[in-house]
């Protein structure tokens, strides 16, 4: 056995003297003999730590790519040739890196690893201009500050923040702690995680920073305050000896059971299969984020060569798996022999270092003169490497898809991906989606710590101590009985009711939580709202009741949304003024008088433009029906609009004018009576005569006297809704009160309570409602504000307001309010109206039945018609003129005129012509016997005016 051992020793032993001398072949620099060398040889260092898997990995990793590239690309003129440095700690580094530039005058150092706390690497290669490139993760720490002559060819870890703050979206997790190792590139990881928590609106709850050197004693007693914590999401960002340290400590501390969530960076997701068994049987349940490398066949026949090559060259590492970043320092060594390829073949003079006294500093390096031509040569590459497309940008290889990974017992498997363009995605696919999702939905079954499939919540409280107000009225928002401490009787109201349904719909549990009174040691009230505000945070974590939110209490105090209606409003006697003439209100004394006037004027036209066609037709009417027509026409045309009372077109073409300005005028003479038995409703002013009511401890009375003006010696405060009742009965001159200044839910209950005696005024001041108060920056803010919207939406909503304020209580609503308090119009408001309508039928019956009333009558008649005549002679006084001869028999000629006039019609009629029906003619004679009727009965009702004015004068 030990013989065949020996045996395969040798064997290793020379397979790898001859690998060896192959690649020396292939890199030959001609210096044995005069022939021209085929190669062109260009210096590139690496350091790196042969005692650590990784080390030994990536040494692998870059002879690997060296003899792959240059199998493949066997027609290149120059070749690559590694000079490697090997270094155990940061001062090892650093010796290694100066005398790679200094001595051993390479153009380019791959590798550095440590997470060195000084940036001296990357200033050694700035100055040279020699580029510096770290294809791990924890190279970011040597280069605080940007430089182009650093290049990681690894994501960028802003991409893995956005990743975490899209996970914790997708379970709903509003705020997180972060444990970090302590080192320069932790602490930018942790800036940009930060800014990413904040675009997601999600808080950094505590931040720990652990030593690479801690004792175990400390970690253990940072655990332990973060167990008393209330957040249950953890991040960790950690290399694998310190996060397996950590985790096997969380196991001890209890903090890997069910409710917690663990979430692991890249720096350990990407070295799993470097931790032992046992650290890894207690990161069960974790979540973490590693680079997506896609599956090919020429990544697994990598894999299986790697495994043969780490058997022979490195013995001693064997037994774990290959890992990202042993890919990308393959990739890196293939990037950096295409980019000096590009450079083309130089010569040595080229390639030597600028001895010129400007190119030294106080190391003594000097100037590559090729380096800045490399750095952009690499920056211009692009192929498709193991693990994927590679491309830099800014130093940095372009954004990169990441694999979410779960860990369990014996190994890790993966349940989703992410992308910068598509978020969360259950399967990776190449394709663009039209949004960016967090959802989590469709991932994978995830183990959760204490083996459990139970989503954590994020948050956990054990106990929960409640404070509310004791309250003295309006009892039906928190009830405080005076018998709490003997009789342990429940408190209740429907604030707390608000309380115990968002309780249960909490999206995580609460162990216990106290509701605790407060008052002092004799049981009575321990102060105002804002006293209890102050001592949120101290002797309780919530403060519960009809807490109103204000902006100067939000100094002191987070709020949760409101969960009951907002505002502020003025309630007042419901009195209605008394006033018999309220229908004159609507238009003033000028309107009615224009309306009047209006009247007669159009009286008047219509009366010059009839006078034409009366005269055409000879139906003008006596004088007493003119001087009607002139004043009651247009009224008349109103009631009987059916009725041809105008023959003229222009009289007509007046009377739509008339018509639409009446119809103009009716129109808003409802509206405005309508207004004054409504909007005056509304009308209601601050005046320093009146007295106002508020609540006793509200914060109404700052409001009135701050904001409003109101004079502090003209508000009174009262507790109870008998109270304000009491007071506005008494009245302001009796002691009493005028109005009350309240909130709406208080006002609600009062309305409810004196429906119709009172009615809301005024315009509604705003103010954001009742809500829970917590100490600031509390993470449950946010939680019991999502459950009081789930509350105030549900149907159950109504039912907890009817059983604390009454089967009668609804919604709140202003203009419902008004509607409902303001009475009917009663006869009483049209009452002049009435009156004088019926003066105006018992004049008319009084005249018309009684002998007073009838000579009376006679009267006014008498009057009427010699006013009539009067116009009638000035009106035809110029016809008279020219046409009234008195001849010597006492006939006039206008009478001489009348005759041939009925005669020529008579003959017009009896000339109809044959067929004209008999009853036609006898229809003439009869209309001359009318006119010779209304003839002598004008002359009799002459007489009898003549004998009436002689009596009269008489």
């Amino acid at each position: 056995m030990i013989r065949i051992q020996g045996f395969v020793s040798v064997a290793c032993f020379l397979f790898y003297l001859a690998w060896k001398m192959g690649a020396a072949a292939a890199a030959g620099d001609g210096s044995n003999g005069t022939v021209a060398p085929t190669h062109y040889s260009v210096r590139i260092g690496a350091v790196l730590d042969s005692n650590s898997f990784m080390g030994a990995m990536i040494d692998v990793c870059i002879s690997m790519a060296r003899w792959d590239f240059y199998a493949t690309h066997a027609d290149y003129r120059t070749r690559l040739d590694i000079h490697r440095k090997y270094a155990h700690n940061d001062f090892d580094m650093t010796s290694a890196v100066l005398e790679l530039i200094k001595n051993e005058e390479v153009h380019s150092i791959l590798g550095p690893q440590t997470w060195t706390e000084g940036k001296l690497v990357p200033e050694l290669g700035g100055k040279a201009h020699v580029p510096v490139i770290s294809f791990t993760d924890r190279g970011g720490s040597l280069s605080y500050t940007p430089s182009p002559y650093f290049i990681r060819p690894a994501p960028n870890d802003l991409d893995q923040a956005k990743a975490f703050a899209s996970i914790c979206q997708g379970f709903e997790w509003h705020e997180a702690v972060v444990l970090y190792q302590d080192t320069n590139y932790a602490t930018r990881f942790l800036s940009m995680l930060n800014k990413a928590f904040q675009d997601a609106d999600i808080r950094l709850a505590h931040v720990v920073a652990i030593s690479t050197l801690a004792e175990d004693r400390h970690i253990m007693n940072e655990l332990k305050k973060l167990k008393k914590m209330q957040t249950r999401v953890f991040l960790v960002h950690m290399n694998a000896v310190l996060g397996s340290r950590l985790f096997i400590l969380a196991k001890k501390a209890d903090m890997m059971s069910e409710g917690y969530a663990w979430l692991v960076t890249h720096s350990l997701g990407n070295s799993l299969n470097s931790i032992d068994s046992a650290a890894i049987e207690c990161m069960e349940g974790v979540l973490g984020l590693r680079a997506h490398v896609p599956k090919t066949k020429n990544l697994d026949n990598f894999r299986n060569r790697w495994k043969k090559n780490m058997l022979l060259m490195k013995p001693d590492s064997t037994g774990r798996e290959l890992n990202v970043y042993g890919l990308w320092a393959y990739d890196t060594v293939w990037a950096l022999a295409m980019a000096v390829e590009n450079i083309g073949p130089v010569n040595p003079d080229f390639l030597d270092i600028n001895n010129s006294k400007s190119g030294s500093d106080m190391f003594g390096v000097q100037i590559s003169q090729i380096g800045p031509k490399l750095v952009r040569e690499l920056q211009n590459i692009t192929f498709q490497g193991l693990t994927g497309e590679f491309y830099l940008i800014d130093g940095q290889l372009k954004a990169s898809s990441w694999e979410i990974f779960n860990v369990f017992e014996t190994g890790d498997k993966t349940i989703g991906y992410w992308t910068s363009d598509q978020g969360i995605m259950p399967k990776f696919s190449s394709s663009t989606r039209q949004s960016y999702s967090t959802s989590i939905k469709e991932l994978k079954t995830i183990i959760w710590p204490g083996d459990s499939v139970k989503q954590p919540k994020g948050v956990a409280i054990q106990k929960l101590r409640v404070g509310v107000p004791k309250k003295y009225g309006f009892t039906q928002f928190v009830n405080v009985p005076d018998n709490l401490h003997t009789n342990q009787t429940k408190i209740t109201g429907y604030s707390l009711d608000i309380f115990h349904a968002v309780m249960a719909q909490l999206n995580f549990s609460v162990d216990y939580y106290e509701i605790i009174p407060f008052t002092n040691e004799s049981g009575f009230s321990n102060g105002t709202y804002n006293d209890l505000l102050h001592n949120v945070g101290k002797a309780f974590d919530i403060a519960v009741g009809d807490i109103t939110i204000l902006a100067d209490r939000a100094g002191y105090v987070d709020f949760t949304l409101p969960y009951s209606e907002s505002g502020t409003v003025l309630v007042v006697k419901n009195k209605k003024g008394k006033d018999m003439w309220s229908f004159v209100k609507p238009f003033r004394w000028d309107l009615w008088l224009t309306i009047i006037s209006t009247c007669i004027f159009i009286g008047i036209v219509l009366r010059l433009l009839e006078h034409r066609e009366n005269e055409k037709s000879d139906s003008a009417g006596t004088n007493n029906q003119k001087f009607e027509f002139l004043f009651w026409f247009p009224i008349s045309i109103l009631a009987f609009p059916e009725k041809n009372m105008v023959a003229s077109h222009w009289s007509r073409f007046v009377l739509v004018v008339w018509l639409l300005m009446a119809y103009i005028m009716m129109q808003s003479y409802t509206a405005n009576l309508s207004a004054i038995f409504t909007v005056d409703q509304l009308d209601f002013r601050f005046s320093n005569d009146y007295y106002i009511g508020i609540q006793k401890g509200s914060f109404t009375k700052d409001f009135l006297v701050d904001r409003l003006h109101v004079n502090e010696s003209k508000i009174k405060e009262y507790s109870t809704i008998k109270e304000y009742h009491y007071a506005m009965n008494k009245g302001s001159e009796n002691g009493g009160i005028d109005a009350i200044f309240d909130e709406i839910p208080y006002m609600k209950l009062f309305l409810d309570q004196y429906d119709s005696d009172y009615k809301i005024v005024g315009t509604t001041f705003r103010t954001d409602g009742f809500g829970f108060a917590f100490p600031l920056k509390s993470p449950l803010v946010v939680n019991f504000s999502r459950a009081i919207l789930s509350v105030t939406e549900d149907e159950n909503m109504s039912a907890i307001e009817q059983r604390n304020f009454g089967p009668k209580y609804s919604p709140f609503n202003q203009s419902d309010s008004v509607n409902k308090q303001s009475p009917s119009l009663t006869a009483f408001d049209f009452g002049g109206l009435f009156i004088l309508v019926a003066s105006a039928l018992l004049f008319a019956l009084f005249c018309s039945e009684t002998s007073v009333g009838q000579k009376l009558t006679e009267r006014v008649r008498y009057y009427h018609h010699r006013c009539s005549v009067f116009l009638s002679f000035r009106g035809n006084e110029p016809k008279v003129n020219s046409t009234v001869n008195p001849d010597r028999s006492g006939d006039s000629s206008s009478e001489k005129e009348k005759g041939p006039d009925v005669s020529d019609r008579l003959n017009l009629d009896d000339s109809s012509g044959p067929g004209t029906p008999a009853r036609e003619s006898e229809q003439g004679n009869a209309d001359i016997s009318a006119k010779d009727g209304q003839a002598n009965e004008s002359e009799s009702e002459q007489k009898d005016i003549a004998v009436s004015a002689r009596q009269i004068s008489s």
